[in-house]
C-alpha cells in the first residue's frame, strides 16, 4: 500500500509516517523484492549453499558424495557419533574441509541426527512468591556485591544476608574470591547463630547467580530442609531489601573511600557494618537502627502493623 502512494508522487517519509512503517523496514522489503534470487531453494534467507566442499589437497567433493561417506560411517562403529565427530572422521579419513555447521545440515537432510539429551537440573528452580512476614527469621534475602581495592587494582566480593523484617544484615562474607562453598559456609554459620534449635528455618531468596544455582548450594538447602527461592531474571524488585542495602553500602562507603589494601577494605567494611546494624537510623524502622528496632518490636504484643507482604 505504501508503494502505491509513493508511486503517485507522495514523499516516502510522509507516507511511511502516516501508516506507521519504519523506513528501514520499507526499504529492506523493497530491496528484497528487487532481488528475487536472495532466497535459497529451501526458502531460507542468506547465501545459497555451494553444494560442494574441498579437501586439503584442493579436490572438489560434492555434497552427495559427502552424504554417502556419512552413511558409510554410520554402518560401522562410528554410528555412535554425532554430527561433530562424524565431521572429524571425514577430516581424518579424506582430508575433507568440513565444519560442524555443514555437517549438521547434511545430517539433517539425511535424517540421521541423534536426539539431543534432555538434562534435568538436580535442583529445579523454585520461583519466589509473596509471603506475609510477621517476624524475624522468616525470609532472608541474599546477594553478592563487588568492591574495589585501588591499591591492588583488584575487586573483592561481599556476600550479604538480610532479614527483611528487621533489616538486620545477619550474615556477611568478604574476600577476593566468592565461590559456592563460601556462600554455603556463611549461610550455615548465620543460621546457627541466628536461629534457635527447634525453630523453623527461614526461606532464602536469591537471584540466579552461579553460586546460588550450584549443586553445592542446592544440596545444602536440601539437606537442611531450607526453602530456596530464586527470583525470575531481570526482576531485582523481588529482592528489593538486599538490593537496597547494597545501594546504601555503595553510596555510604565504597564510593566515598579508596582502599589501598584488602585488609584496609575489610576493616572499613566491618566498621561500617557495626554502624549499620547498631547505630544507623533507618527511616522505615521508625528512625531506629535495625538491632534496636528488633528489640523494640519483639516486646510489642501486637506487631500486625509491621507485617510485610514480600
Amino acid at each position: 500500500m505504501a508503494s502505491q502512494f509513493i508511486e503517485r508522487g507522495e514523499t516516502a517519509v510522509l507516507v511511511l509516517r502516516i501508516i506507521g512503517l519504519a523506513e528501514s523496514t520499507y526499504y529492506a522489503r523493497k530491496k528484497k523484492d528487487m532481488l528475487p534470487n536472495s532466497q535459497t531453494p529451501s526458502g531460507q534467507r542468506g547465501r545459497p549453499c555451494p553444494g560442494y566442499s574441498f579437501t586439503t589437497a584442493g579436490q572438489q567433493v560434492c555434497d552427495e558424495q559427502i552424504q554417502e561417506w556419512l552413511l558409510e560411517l554410520l554402518e560401522g562403529e562410528e554410528h555412535v557419533y554425532g554430527y561433530k565427530l562424524l565431521a572429524q572422521c571425514l577430516r581424518d579419513k579424506y582430508g575433507l574441509i568440513l565444519d560442524k555447521k555443514k555437517s549438521y545440515r547434511l545430517c539433517q537432510e539425511l535424517g540421521i541426527l541423534q536426539k539431543q539429551r534432555i538434562t534435568k537440573p538436580k535442583h529445579p528452580r523454585r520461583l519466589a512468591r509473596n509471603h506475609l512476614i510477621t517476624g524475624p527469621n522468616q525470609l532472608w534475602q541474599a546477594d553478592i556485591k563487588y568492591g574495589y581495592v585501588a591499591g591492588r587494582e583488584r575487586f573483592f566480593f561481599v556476600f550479604s544476608i538480610i532479614d527483611v523484617f528487621d533489616r538486620i544484615v545477619v550474615g556477611q562474607y568478604r574476600g577476593h574470591v566468592c565461590e559456592a562453598k563460601h556462600v554455603v559456609q556463611t549461610l550455615i554459620g548465620t543460621m546457627r547463630q541466628r536461629v534457635e534449635p527447634g525453630e523453623p528455618l527461614p526461606i532464602i531468596r536469591t537471584d540466579n547467580g552461579p553460586q546460588f544455582v550450584s549443586t553445592l548450594f542446592g544440596d545444602t538447602c536440601e539437606s537442611f530442609d531450607i526453602i530456596h527461592e530464586r527470583i525470575p531474571p531481570r526482576t531485582p524488585n523481588m529482592n528489593a531489601y538486599i538490593e537496597s542495602f547494597h545501594s546504601i553500602l555503595e553510596s555510604n562507603l565504597f564510593s566515598k573511600m579508596s582502599f589501598e589494601t584488602f585488609e584496609e577494605a575489610y576493616f572499613e567494611l566491618d566498621k561500617y557494618m557495626d554502624f549499620y546494624n547498631n547505630r544507623r537510623m533507618h527511616g522505615s524502622l521508625r528512625k531506629m537502627p535495625p538491632v534496636k528496632f528488633h528489640g523494640w518490636v519483639m516486646q510489642l504484643e501486637d506487631r500486625s502493623k509491621f507485617y510485610k507482604a514480600v
